[in-house]
């Protein structure tokens, strides 16, 4: 079967025209399937896809190549972040081409008089977060009662951060001509309660769960204790040596401790929650857009409105709960022809969250063995060869030749080079100077264990219990084991597959309390089941309602390596924009507390291509740790590593 491509759809040859601009030649699956739907029939729809999947394209080129442009409000789109709604008017603009389309994005945390200014001057197309699009809706200048469409953009993350009333409340404001569309990485039961309130009649359209991952993407996970978790990451971030790419973490107070920890030992990272303001909050994700910060750690719901098609690695630090927010993530990387890796950190507690994600994904994640002290040693070692064949080359060491041979006069030529080494990279080479991390063992079982309502009581023994569950979710008997009956409720251990096949079959009615429900890690206390998933999963996220329109190595100088200004002798690197090391001990302090309180950015991390003096080191022996890895132009990076 032939696939279609844009010019099959009737576009016009503005939109067709500006595709061709973006070097967009072919539809993504989720562009297939919904981009003729809406432009055929104009429904109410639900589309289910990915972050990085093209879903923004997917409703925007309709809506562009419908609505005619008279300066009132034809469509609103409601993004659960500032980030995303800028990221979504960029999108469309860039889509319209030459249409005659006014495009604005309003949230808050900017001007709202210049948002009603540009409202007031007429507007088709409006992008926004819910609180800033009430407020707006409250003072009468954004009208909302003649809409061709409505879009609800990450409904699920829309959800998960507390948005749903607001949701509400806006709907009822609207006209009941528009055409409503959900777009969502995961189909949570609450968007199809309200699909079902406000549009009963719609179409679902989805890629499938094997279309979700790439196999542009390598997974992989390491079996690492949770007291481990920090120096492994280390270790990886010194062993690849292109590292650009996302550390996702739980909570936001795990995002603020990773982040300062790696800014101790002078990694070019960067942290982004919703408890960060939005200006400190843009100019790190400029930063990393431009490649300035290379490692950016993150909540799920704040990397939502990150787009970045040449991401190298995404590390799992905190492996996710829901094998869709698994997906979400490593679907950031591996994209537009460009391969990744998507690195998972798993303890022996999280063992069966990896078995489902593996189950459901339909993916092999590999084990592979965290990189040892000798493989990161032998990598810095052939970098810095590298590096220097590449200064040779270019001939960029002449203004250092009369030193070169003051240095070498009447001394051995290894002598003062090895020298020279040591002090530059103090401890950088030497193995000990490395942590130690514990060999662990993770068993990786397919099995989980169910809580059923169900007991004595209610007339159920062992037999009973498994007539019942063969009859009504075709489970077998022989694939249930460790039968726990109660008076009033049983626990039962099965395969995950099985186990999603009990639940579903046991909770067909919705208007009930669940019957069956994974148990809790106090399994047999008589507790039941994880009644209170859904709470804690908005905890665990890390952004709450509370910010909905949100989102290493030390020190190495010494007084006596300082010049007379109080910069230490790498001065030149930190004029030309490379001070991915601060100098000072005040710098130490800085990057070792509170990140935010440097999260500008400036003078840490760039890094120009005639600054390549090496960096000094620090006064204190064996302390730190190097990393030299190369960019495009092949300057090396240094990440200088202190034991904790």
């Amino acid at each position: 079967m032939i696939k279609q491509g844009f010019g099959d759809y009737g576009l016009s040859a503005d939109i067709l025209d500006a595709l061709e601009k973006k070097g967009i030649e072919q539809p993504s699956e989720i562009q297939r399937l919904v981009i003729p739907e809406l432009l055929k029939e104009r429904t109410h729809l639900i589309g289910q896809a990915q972050t990085g999947t093209g879903k923004t394209a997917a409703f925007g080129i309709p809506i562009l190549e419908t609505i005619a442009s008279d300066g009132t409000v034809k469509a609103l789109i409601l993004a659960p972040t500032r980030e995303l709604a800028n990221q979504v008017s960029d999108e469309i603009y860039s889509l319209k081409g030459k249409k005659n389309v006014k495009v604005l994005a309003v949230y808050g945390g900017a001007s709202i008089d210049q948002q009603i200014k540009k409202l007031k001057g007429g507007v088709d197309i409006v992008v926004g977060t819910p609180g800033r699009v009430m407020d707006l809706m409250k003072r009468k200048v954004l009208k909302v009662d003649n809409l061709e469409y409505f879009v609800l953009d990450e409904a699920d993350e829309m959800l998960n951060m507390g948005f749903l009333e607001d949701i509400e409340m806006i709907l009822e404001k609207t006209n009941d001509e528009k055409k409503m569309l959900f777009f969502s990485a995961t189909m949570p039961r609450l968007i199809l309660d309200i699909a079902k309130r406000f549009m009963p009649k719609h179409k679902v359209l989805k890629v499938d769960k094997e279309d979700l991952t790439t196999n542009l993407t390598e997974q992989i996970y390491f079996e690492v204790r949770q007291e481990d978790k920090f120096e492994a990451l280390c270790r990886v971030l010194d062993f690849e040596q292109d590292f650009y790419g996302i550390v996702f973490c739980r909570t936001k107070s795990e995002v603020d401790e990773i982040t300062n920890k790696l800014k101790a030992r002078n990694y070019d990272a960067e942290c982004i929650h919703g408890d960060i303001t939005q200006g400190l909050r843009q100019k790190a994700l400029d930063l990393f857009k431009k490649k300035v910060l290379t490692i950016l750690v993150a909540t799920d719901v704040a990397a939502r409105g990150i787009d970045v098609s040449n991401l190298t690695h995404v590390i799992n630090y905190a492996i996710p709960g829901e094998a869709e927010s698994y997906v979400h993530r490593i679907g950031r990387t591996g994209r537009a022809g460009n391969k990744g890796i998507a690195i998972t950190f798993v303890t022996p507690r999280e063992a069966s969250k990896l078995s489902q994600i593996k189950r459901i994904t339909k993916t092999d994640i590999k084990k592979e063995k965290i990189p040892n002290v000798k493989e990161i040693i032998n990598a810095k070692r052939e970098a810095l060869i590298a590096y220097v064949s590449e200064i040779i080359k270019e001939e960029d060491y002449v203004s250092y030749q009369d030193l070169a041979e003051q240095m070498l006069d009447g001394r051995d030529p290894k002598h003062v080079l090895s020298s020279l080494l040591r002090h530059v990279y103090d401890d950088e080479f030497l193995p000990e100077s490395y942590n130690e991390i514990a060999d662990v063992r993770v068993k990786i079982e397919d099995n989980t264990r169910l809580f059923i309502a169900l007991g004595t009581k209610s007339g159920y023994n062992n037999s009973k219990l498994l007539d019942m569950l063969n009859q009504k979710a075709k489970v077998p008997g022989r694939k249930i084991r460790d039968i726990k009956i109660m008076e009033t409720y049983s626990f039962i251990t099965v395969p995950l597959e099985e186990a999603e096949k009990i639940i579903k079959a046991l909770n067909r009615d919705k208007s009930k309390k669940p019957l069956v429900e994974k148990a809790n890690s106090n399994k047999d206390s008589g507790g039941g089941g994880n009644r209170r998933r859904s709470d804690s999963r908005r905890s665990d996220s890390g952004d709450s309602r509370g910010s909905r329109d949100g989102g290493g190595r030390s020190s190495r100088s010494s007084d006596s390596r300082k010049s007379k200004d109080g910069e230490g002798r790498n001065s030149r690197k930190s004029e030309s924009g490379d001070s991915r090391r601060s100098r000072s001990s005040d710098s130490r302090k800085s990057d070792s507390g509170d990140s935010r309180g440097s999260r500008d950015g400036e003078g840490r991390t760039s890094r120009s291509s005639d600054s390549r003096k090496p960096r000094s080191s620090d006064s204190k022996p064996s302390s730190s740790k190097t990393k030299v890895t190369f960019d495009k132009d092949s300057e090396p990076k240094r990440r200088t590593r202190k034991k904790d």
